[in-house]
């Protein structure tokens, strides 16, 4: 009878582990939320926004109420990368929309931030997202809720409201196609 007990004590802590592993990451501000003005440090890309590298603004406040995808990274990964051009392209075939993208590189260290986004723009080869360091850089604008144990938050907005948002503990879990599939909702 124990070890009956010890076995199915045993199943239900792997199923509660595996129920926990697979329970969506939530991350960042939510459908319907507003977004806040934050401030960044611009680092790399987009040489035709009209903002020097160096110069420290609010991309949010810039881009204003236009359609946005603001993504907060801690990850340079293959998933982040792809995620990344495809919005270069979608920026380029919806001009006529005002589509923008910023992307916040996030880290403990902000030399290591710094780094690791520089690395990640020359990596992505785009011409229309800029690559920032918030001046919260360990877990970006406090108001935002992005969650320390997230790799990565996507946030789409328009009108300065959140129409979606995604979040991943890993960066290999990041679904790109479902993001790019989601800017119907802020190109609309």
């Amino acid at each position: 009878m124990k070890l009956f007990t010890m076995i199915l004590t045993a199943v239900a802590l792997v199923a509660g582990s595996s129920m926990a592993m697979a329970e969506e990451t939530k991350s960042g501000l939510q459908t319907g939320e507003m977004i806040g003005a934050f401030y960044v440090t611009k680092l790399a890309g987009a040489e035709e926004d009209g903002v020097k590298v160096g110069k420290n603004l609010c991309y949010r406040c810039k881009n204003g109420g236009r359609p946005q995808v603001i993504i907060f990274t801690r990850s340079g990964g293959e998933q982040v990368v792809d995620l990344i051009q495809k919005l270069d392209k979608a920026i380029a075939a919806n001009e006529d929309k005002q589509l923008r993208t910023f992307v916040n590189y996030l880290a403990d260290d902000k030399a290591d931030a710094k780094a690791a986004a520089e690395k990640l723009a020359t990596t992505a080869k785009v011409t229309n997202v800029p690559f920032v360091l918030p001046n919260e850089f360990e877990n970006g604008p406090a108001d935002y809720g992005i969650n320390p144990k997230a790799e990565v938050t996507v946030i789409l907005a328009k009108g300065g409201e959140v129409k979606a948002n995604y979040a991943a503990a890993s960066a290999k879990d990041l679904k790109a196609a479902a993001v790019i599939e989601d800017l119907k909702k802020i190109l609309n």
